[in-house]
């Protein structure tokens, strides 16, 4: 299969120290939808704005359909659409106006472009509010908005930058439709980042895992789950002591972490392993408060790779932005 994306080396670092992607390499296979998995500030938008000519890499480079991204931006520009993770359209225009003006920048001729214009409302179901202000657009309404922006000028790969961010599930699921269709109808290449497990699970042919700037893994969402080899328990005991090497001791039992007190094992059969580790814990005195048995998933495998949850990562950025907003505040005093 031909490769329409690759980086090699690509970094961007920010006022000489701040390094927010770190000699990423990869590749994209064309007609495939490849997704970046990662919590917010891993590096995911960046690489989008510098796959998309927003911003110059510091160091590396990267091709899309053969064209270098710094070298040839603009041919870069004319063959690729872009959804970002901001709403962009103007809340003052009407949803075909905001089409027809995308079209505009992308130089499309003004025929072919209201032709277009009406194909994309109709395809993501805005036709009835076509000559509406899009201020009065609900939150799903003006994603699906973005994406007819996007597709305007018919581009051969897409670049879906958290594409459903802040949308409730049943507005989430219909947007993943939008995407399955444009993939299987229209044979699109589609670049999407995002920090939903259950949707890089459910759309992506294969997902490169990135955590501080730096991909950790790159493959299918089945072989990333079937690479931690075995099912995963969890227990807690009733005692302060550490049994991990009472666990390995226990037959299939394959690794073994404790964080907090709270056991994480590998196993193979975790039906049959499961109760003799319950066994042999209460042969040696110990009490199993707590026990659950899980086939692998994308969190486990974000978790064997990074050593922490995506949505702890989440929350350490998270008390990271409000402690600079409280230290702006206190300096402004």
């Amino acid at each position: 299969m031909n490769e329409v994306i690759r980086a090699e080396g690509l970094t961007k670092v920010f006022n000489k120290s701040l390094v927010a992607v770190d000699h990423v390499s990869f590749s994209v296979r064309d007609g495939e939808i490849f997704g970046f998995l990662g919590p917010n500030g891993a590096g995911k938008t960046t690489t989008i704005k510098m796959l998309t000519t927003v911003l110059k890499p510091t160091e590396g480079r990267a091709f899309v359909l053969g064209y270098d991204i710094v070298r040839q931006a603009g041919s870069v520009r004319r063959v690729i659409g872009v959804v970002p993770q901001e709403y962009t359209a103007d809340e003052d225009l009407t949803g075909y106006e905001n089409i027809m003006l995308c079209a505009d920048l992308y130089d499309v001729p003004r025929d072919i472009a209201r032709k277009r214009a009406f194909e994309l409302l109709e395809l993501v179901e805005l036709t009835r509010f076509k000559d509406k202000r899009v201020e009065t657009y609900s939150g799903g309404m003006r994603r699906r908005l973005e994406l007819a922006c996007g597709l305007i000028n018919r581009p051969k790969i897409l670049f879906l930058d958290e594409p459903t961010l802040g949308l409730d599930v049943q507005t989430r699921t219909a947007i993943w439709d939008y995407i399955r269709m444009l993939k299987e109808e229209y044979e699109m290449t589609i670049f999407m980042t995002t920090h939903y497990l259950e949707e890089a699970d459910a759309l992506c042919d294969r997902i490169a895992i990135i955590d501080c700037g730096r991909i950790v893994a790159i493959d299918s969402p089945s072989n990333l789950k079937n690479s931690l080899g075995g099912d995963i328990v969890t227990l807690e005991i009733m005692e302060k002591d550490d049994v991990s090497e009472v666990i390995r001791s226990v037959e299939n039992v394959k690794d073994v972490r404790c964080e907090g007190g709270v056991y994480r094992i590998k196993v193979e059969s975790g039906e049959v392993t499961a109760p003799l580790i319950i066994e042999v814990l209460r042969r040696k005195g110990y009490t199993v408060t707590k026990l659950f048995l899980s086939k692998p998933t994308l969190d486990e495998v974000y978790l064997e790779y990074t050593g922490r949850k995506i949505r702890e990562s989440e929350e350490s950025m998270e008390s990271f932005i409000r402690h600079r907003i409280t230290m702006r505040r206190a300096k402004a005093r």
